[in-house]
């Protein structure tokens, strides 16, 4: 029986990778009848928010990732926030330098910097280099009295250390080349390495699945279990996911287009900018100037100000793409991991019930959206009618789509007649004419250019026989206006695009819409002429 834990920084939003983790934490334990805990590691006191806090569970939540102990639930290892427990993590450091296998040291910055410069001219990796005697309490009291800062730090031992794991198999580490590292900042917050260790034991974790960036940490991990005395979880550390362009998925992708389309925008008012964002300017300029931004709102709203699109990293932007919860979890379960079942497309339980750890794969593993893109397409048709009614409000509500005020029949109506769609947003955009007022449709000149006015007119003079028997019909319905339309053609001698698309252009703007017959339905034939003849009346002129 599994005990698995998902341990987010609440620093932004829950990343790809991240769900990934999440989502195999849970897997692992439904599938040996464990239980899954959520423990959010909130001791960068800098860079934590507990909005992203709550954004991560709300995320997990829309994934359909449920946790049996933690945040808003509660349980018996609680609390469940890292910086709620420093009466505990105190406890197991001065256990530490008790027993001489850990100490105080207070370089600066400056010293730091001169020790890894001295390194790098002998060509060797900086480690830091344990004192021969450690510090006394009333050398740290002489030390803070000086204004130095004051870490913890604790013993590597020179022994190779061994990392059995279960997707790497054997990997060896030699503990010479390993550096003693901090495990109390400053600030008296432990560090992620101390903190985990602690809370692992702790919670009676028995399995650690990370991503592979922190394979490295886990030595230092083991060692430090071993000092205390605690058990070893099994440790897996999954494979890098890596975006189509070749690099490692990460959410730096989303700033760095913000930063280029910043720098590239003419005549920006900088000023407006940072209010938009809800930060200041100096913010704006340090970003600029090299430094990291946070993946938080405030890149979005400022990607929207500019009006270019971020590319999709964390599990909101595929929300807001119009992408199912159930294609998302059945996409990343699939990176970095063959289920040992001839299927691709299958549902979480599925995935719980056929999961076999042995399966992991070690090489990098591709994000391919066109893969995304088809599975949503499988996921949109596999949905009951209300499930992916209830999908697709959330969406709309998401998105602040004007659709989000409509009742359940006509989003019930489109959602049939957009069978076969990519996303949610792709149905969104074909309908949204629903939701226009007559007097405020957008026509693409492109489309009118080359519907209406080509041909000296052509697509216009269809508009004006449209107009007058489509006012004649005795009955509106999809088969009165199907036969109407194709009658026309059929008596034209055309094919039924020559009919449908001047009128699809003067109801939508665009020659992207839901099918014309029901298009025509459910707008209403009222509608559907004032639209007509305002597009005869704009393009009639010119």
């Amino acid at each position: 029986m599994a005990v698995t834990r998902f341990a987010p920084s609440p620093t932004g939003y829950l990343h790809i990778g991240g769900a990934r983790t999440a989502l195999f934490d849970l897997i692992w334990a439904k599938n040996t009848g464990g239980k899954y805990i959520l423990r959010m590691e909130d001791t960068d006191q800098s860079r934590n928010s507990p909005t992203a806090a709550k954004q991560v569970m709300d995320d997990l939540s829309w994934l359909g990732i449920k946790w049996d102990e933690g945040p808003e639930i509660g349980g018996p290892a609680g609390p469940y926030f890292q910086s709620q427990r420093l009466d505990i993590y105190n406890k197991y450091i001065q256990r530490l330098l008790d027993a001489g296998k850990a100490y105080y040291c207070f370089d600066t910055a400056e010293e730091l910097e001169r020790m890894r410069k001295e390194a790098s001219d002998r060509k060797q990796n900086f480690l830091y280099r344990r004192p021969a005697k450690f510090p006394t309490l009333a050398d740290v009291e002489a030390a803070k009295a000086q204004g130095r800062d004051v870490v913890v730090r604790f013993c590597m031992p020179d022994d190779e250390i061994i990392v059995n794991d279960i997707v790497r198999g054997e990997v060896r580490f030699n503990g010479k080349d390993l550096s003693d590292f901090i495990i109390q900042k400053s600030d008296g917050f432990p560090t992620y390495h101390l903190a985990c260790v602690v809370d692992d034991e702790l919670m009676g974790i028995t399995h650690v699945i990370r991503g592979q960036e922190h394979l490295m940490n886990t030595p230092g991990h083991i060692v430090m279990q071993q000092a205390f005395g605690f058990k070893t979880p099994v440790y897996a550390h999954l494979s890098v996911i890596v975006s189509e362009g070749g690099g490692k998925m990460s959410k730096r992708e989303r700033a760095k287009v913000l930063k280029a389309a910043i720098k590239k925008a003419q005549g920006l008012d900088k000023e407006k900018l940072a209010a938009i964002g809800g930060i200041t300017i100096a913010e704006i300029d340090e970003f600029l100037s090299g430094d990291a931004m946070p993946d938080t709102p405030a890149i979005d709203a400022m990607a929207g100000y500019l009006k270019i699109e971020l590319p999709e990293i964390n599990i909101v932007d595929f929300f807001k793409s119009g992408f199912l919860p159930e294609t998302l979890v059945n996409f990343i379960a699939l990176l970095g991991y063959s289920p040992p079942i001839d299927k691709e497309i299958m549902t979480l339980q599925e995935i719980i019930d056929t999961f076999d750890p042995t399966r992991f794969n070690k090489t990098n593993c591709l994000f391919d959206r066109k893969k995304l893109v088809a599975f949503n397409m499988e996921h949109i048709k596999m949905l009951p009618e209300e499930k992916l009614l209830s999908r697709y409000k959330d969406f709309l509500k998401e998105v602040n789509s004007p659709a989000a005020k409509a009742d359940d029949l006509l989003l019930k109506k489109v959602l049939k007649a957009c069978a076969g769609a990519r996303t949610l947003a792709e149905i969104d955009h074909k309908s949204r004419f629903l939701f226009t007022a007559d007097d405020k449709v957008e026509y693409d000149q492109k489309d009118v250019e080359k519907v209406l006015l080509k041909n000296d007119g052509e697509g216009l003079a269809m508009l004006a026989l449209l107009k007058e028997k489509l006012a004649a019909l005795d009955k509106i319905s999809e088969e009165s206006i199907e036969n109407l339309l194709r009658g026309i053609a059929e008596q034209k001698q055309i094919g039924l695009g020559k009919v449908a698309q001047p009128l699809r252009v003067a109801i939508c703007g665009t020659t992207i819409s839901l099918p014309i017959f029901e298009s025509i339905e459910m707008l209403g034939i009222n509608a559907t002429i004032t639209r007509m003849e305002r597009t005869i009346n704009e393009y009639s002129k010119k």
